[in-house]
């Protein structure tokens, strides 16, 4: 459940020639439905979703308990979205990208966004308990503690916060899992790590373009606080997730989760998201990493696809 600035939030950066241009205000219902990151929570719902199939001996004949964690999930991930734009509406303010937004912009107030976000994690977290599981609502709460508790303050105090961040967003896939079997399996924990090391080279390059952003914010990203402008500390911690990804992704095959065909597919991604961020590392310049963010979100899809194929 990490922030769809950080996923997904590739648009060209708002300015006061583009904001007086616009003739359309939006409305409330988007500005709501903005402050949600429906983008980023696209992700989560699918990687929630595989998680379930995976663990589910019926499949898609338990469709009503997948809706049910698939629509418990996605309001504990809608919820932490909007209570940590709340948290951050001041720095979003300074930020050129960000400062358009709901609720830096004032189109929203911080007491609405409160009630909003408070509304949406307890709808979530009471689905997921009388609907789902216990364990799994136990999962989406602390989901949202840790997101917003650890994560969003850490962005401004250490350049570790990469690392905290990647916690709860490798966490929708494990709730998929232990919807399907009440349980915490070996087989959820690897589709933790895969996702947990995936985040890291993807959430590096997205700082590295959004550099002067995050500077003018106040967050210590990485590349924000490396004081050489070739980055060497952010190309070597994405070369090294990278690498540590390849073996962590193959963690499904040695628990029977998938067979030889998902292990071809895994290695050569493998390999060539790591040709992605090792060309980013050398070269420090906003342009591979750019093609590294790209690589990183056609690199999951594919991969889920190939476990999910694999096992049928």
């Amino acid at each position: 459940m990490k922030p769809a600035a950080d996923i997904v939030d590739l648009a060209p950066p708002v300015t006061a020639t583009t904001t007086a241009s616009s003739a359309k205000v939006p409305s409330r219902a988007a500005d709501f439905y903005e402050l949600t990151k429906p983008r980023m929570n696209f992700l989560v719902v699918i990687t929630t979703m595989v998680g379930f199939l995976l663990g589910s001996p019926r499949g898609l004949a338990d469709w009503i308990l997948l809706l049910n964690t698939i629509i418990g999930t996605a309001l504990c991930a809608a919820s932490a979205s909007v209570l940590n734009q709340l948290m951050e509406r001041r720095y979003d303010a300074l930020m050129p990208r960000t400062r358009n937004r709901p609720l830096p912009a004032g189109r929203i107030a911080p007491s609405e966004a409160l009630w909003f976000g408070s509304s949406l994690a307890l709808a979530g977290i009471v689905v997921l308990a009388s609907m789902v599981n216990v364990l799994t609502a136990v999962l989406g709460a602390v989901t949202i503690a840790w997101y917003l508790g650890l994560y969003t303050p850490a962005k401004r105090i250490t350049s570790l916060n990469t690392v905290i961040g990647a916690v709860p967003g490798a966490i929708p896939p494990m709730m998929g899992f232990t919807a399907a079997q009440g349980t915490l399996s070996p087989a959820a924990l690897a589709l933790f790590g895969i996702l947990f090391f995936w985040q890291m080279p993807h959430f590096l390059a997205i700082a590295i373009l959004y550099r002067n952003d995050y500077r003018l914010g106040g967050f210590k990203m990485l590349p924000c606080v490396e004081t050489d402008e070739h980055m060497p500390l952010t190309g070597r911690m994405m070369v090294l997730y990278a690498i540590a990804l390849v073996p962590v992704s193959l963690m499904p095959v040695m628990l029977n989760l998938a067979g030889p065909a998902y292990f071809t597919v895994a290695v050569l991604l493998g390999l060539a998201f790591l040709s992605f961020a090792v060309s980013c590392a050398v070269t420090g310049t906003r342009a591979d990493a750019r093609k590294l963010f790209f690589a990183s979100i056609i690199y999951l899809p594919l991969l889920l696809a190939a476990m999910m194929l694999d096992k049928m």
